[in-house]
């Protein structure tokens, strides 16, 4: 890296990235019974099938893009996976695969093998496609008469994005 600038606004983006694997595992926790289960409707993935395609999509990208850092694919994309702590291990392990990846890339000031212009663009990608899902997963809550007020879910979401160090 160049100088501090540069150091700087990538711990920023990496800190982004670990804010939002923060959410996605604190929105595992706080689901209300039966709510790995819930879909939006018939035949769209389980909230539980939503979270083992998030952590397969990230290793399955990285695999992709800087393989010195995969780690072994899951078999199945769209897992049902119904212990919660197992679900929150594959997240935090997938979401450090992704932050390592990503950061030694721009360290060394080396592209992505296959996609991606530059290596923050992972980052970037990987948060638009988990935000997109954690909205699937809010409304198949809400449609399942499971939903989370937003005094529940304000200091798990939200309140994580803006705090301050």
């Amino acid at each position: 890296m160049s100088n501090a600038t540069d150091q700087g606004l990538l711990e920023a983006l990496l800190d982004s990235w670990d804010r939002n694997n923060t959410i996605l595992v604190n929105l595992l926790r706080a689901l209300p019974e039966g709510g790995l289960e819930a879909r939006a409707m018939e035949g769209s993935p389980s909230i539980s099938e939503l979270f083992t395609h998030i952590h397969y999509v990230r290793l399955v990208f990285v695999f992709e893009d800087a393989p010195e850092f995969a780690k072994s694919l899951p078999e199945k994309e769209w897992a049902v996976e119904r212990d919660p702590g197992r679900i929150a291990r594959m997240l935090n392990e997938s979401a450090m695969t992704v932050r390592d990846a990503v950061k030694s890339r721009v360290e060394a000031g080396r592209d992505m093998d296959l996609h991606y212009d530059h290596p923050i663009l992972l980052l970037q990608h990987m948060l638009w496609h988990e935000g997109y899902h954690h909205g699937q997963m809010k409304l198949a809550l809400k449609l399942s008469d499971r939903q989370m007020s937003d005094k529940e879910a304000g200091p798990i979401t939200w309140r994580v994005w803006m705090r301050k160090k």
